[in-house]
């Protein structure tokens, strides 16, 4: 079987806090690690009260620091946010206190609303300027060059992995030129999947950093020892998602009993579609689903997240995805 990751939000459920949010991501990750994860990815959102990995790179360090083996990193770092020559100096420092085991996905949206993007103090014009910014920062990572002007200490000479994510061709595009892994949002954003892995595979360029593609899905897994009983898990992360679209953003609520109670129809096809990169069952169940989306897109990597709503059937379900992504 392929390697298989983790994607987590830090979530912050109705009834909790972020300080309870900090230690179930770090019992998480030590879980994963358990588990046989690979990496263990957070991302970077701002001003959503559910989700708590906004200072992403303090997390990483938290995480790491609290874990031994599991490669843990940005899942991603929203670029326009930040400035290249401080995100390799964050990375260079992660990897000089974690070597061979930080990871720095990038990705180009602002992870947030225009407004927030406005008191980041950074930009947002879209595809223009992240090409420039992604060559500026892996430039950093570069060993210093005598008389260079500015050098990311630490950061240069320093290897992180960088990748490149996205929900479009953009990033498929611009992954497959610089030579470098690509991961895909096909966890909430289907659509251009399979378009977006033919291009990468397709147009890769080798890299002084990557000599053949790697490819990562992800996938949204939520297991039970029931197939009812992970479907009524499944309707914390429906409802959240919606609500997102309703511009009503709170905490991470309960799951219900019924979903098709709470929503209209047209919210119920447009959320069925966005989440449709879904595999929601029991073990059996999810063991059939993420043998049948492997076989059928042919990703290198899973990155597998949940969104769901307690702790304990939240490190259950990851728990029941490992054991179905290991051979029999």
């Amino acid at each position: 079987m392929i390697p298989y990751s983790l994607l987590d939000l830090a979530p912050v459920t109705e009834g909790s806090d972020i300080r309870q949010a900090y230690a179930n991501t770090l019992d998480l990750a030590r879980h994963a690690e358990r588990f046989g994860y690979t990496r263990y990815w957070l991302a970077e959102h701002h001003n959503m009260p559910g989700i708590a990995s906004a200072a992403t790179a303090v997390l990483i360090g938290h995480v790491a620091g609290g874990t031994s083996t599991i490669r843990v990193g940005a899942g991603g770092i929203m670029l326009p946010n930040h400035s290249p020559l401080q995100v390799a100096e964050q990375f260079g420092t992660l990897a000089s206190l974690y070597p061979d085991r930080i990871d720095l996905g990038l990705g180009r949206a602002p992870g947030t609303d225009q407004a927030t993007v406005r008191a980041l103090r950074r930009y947002h014009e879209g595809a223009d300027a992240f090409p420039h910014d992604v060559a500026e920062l892996l430039g950093y990572f570069r060993p210093a060059r005598p008389g260079q002007p500015v050098r990311a200490v630490p950061g240069a000479g320093i290897e992180v992995p960088v990748w490149l994510l996205g929900s479009s061709l953009f990033s498929a595009r611009l992954s497959a030129a610089m030579g470098l892994p690509f991961a895909f949002a096909s966890h909430f954003a289907p659509d251009a999947m399979e378009d977006a892995m033919a291009l990468y595979h397709r147009d890769f360029t080798p890299s002084a950093r990557l000599q053949k593609p790697h490819a990562m899905l992800a996938l949204n897994v939520v297991a039970a020892e029931t197939d009812d009983e992970a479907r009524r898990l499944f309707t914390t992360q429906q409802q959240a998602f919606t609500r997102l679209r309703r511009g009503d953003i709170g905490l991470v609520p309960p799951p219900i009993d019924d979903i098709d109670a709470w929503w209209t129809p047209q919210e119920k096809q447009g959320v069925e579609h966005a989440l449709s990169c879904a595999v929601i069952g029991s073990p059996q169940t999810v063991k059939q689903g993420i043998a049948a989306f492997i076989d059928r897109h042919r990703p290198d990597e899973l990155m597998l997240t949940a969104n769901i709503f307690d702790h304990a059937a939240r490190v259950r379900s990851f728990e029941i995805a490992a054991q179905a992504m290991r051979p029999a």
